[in-house]
């Protein structure tokens, strides 16, 4: 086979004829050419009876309030398993590695609870704590007298009605 008129670049003579006849291909029909129309609107009138088009219907389903919150529930539901299933993972990971950061990410939590519970007892015993400046410069007598005593519940506090 010849290949040469391949690997040797065209002369502009060979150029012009080669590109002359692609376009001469091109736009030469060899066949009729039937154009087709981009869009078609058929403007018959439609049957009174038989086969017609769809219509739209507009959708009508109401969703019952009860369903509506069971699903925004499952949702609220859902999200807090994952996050207290991610909370979960990362606790059983630090137990996992027995290392120091380990026993702190256990004792971590317990040590915060109890650091919130001495600053909220220390307010309450600051917040009743009474100021008396009372200066008394003659005999003082307290007569202490129990009438009656209360105790109610399972943890009960003995309240005393001192007079």
């Amino acid at each position: 086979m010849d290949f040469d008129h391949i690997t040797r670049p065209l002369t502009d003579d060979e150029a012009k004829a080669e590109a002359e006849r692609i376009i001469a291909r091109v736009y030469r029909p060899e066949k009729p050419v039937r154009h087709m129309p981009t869009s078609f609107r058929d403007d018959t009138p439609l049957p009174a009876f038989g086969d017609a088009p769809p219509v739209h219907q507009d959708d009508k389903r109401i969703v019952p309030a009860w369903a509506a919150g069971i699903a925004v529930a499952s949702i609220g539901v859902g999200a807090g398993i994952t996050g207290v299933g991610c909370g979960a993972w990362l606790v059983l990971q630090g137990l996992a590695s027995v290392t120091l950061y380990g026993v702190l990410m256990v004792t971590l939590p317990f040590a915060g609870a109890a650091m919130v519970v001495t600053a909220i007892g220390g307010a309450i015993s600051k917040a009743r704590s009474s100021v008396s400046k009372t200066v008394y410069e003659g005999p003082v007598v307290q007569n202490t007298q129990i009438n009656n005593s209360h105790q109610r519940g399972m943890f009960s506090r003995t309240r005393n009605d001192v007079r």
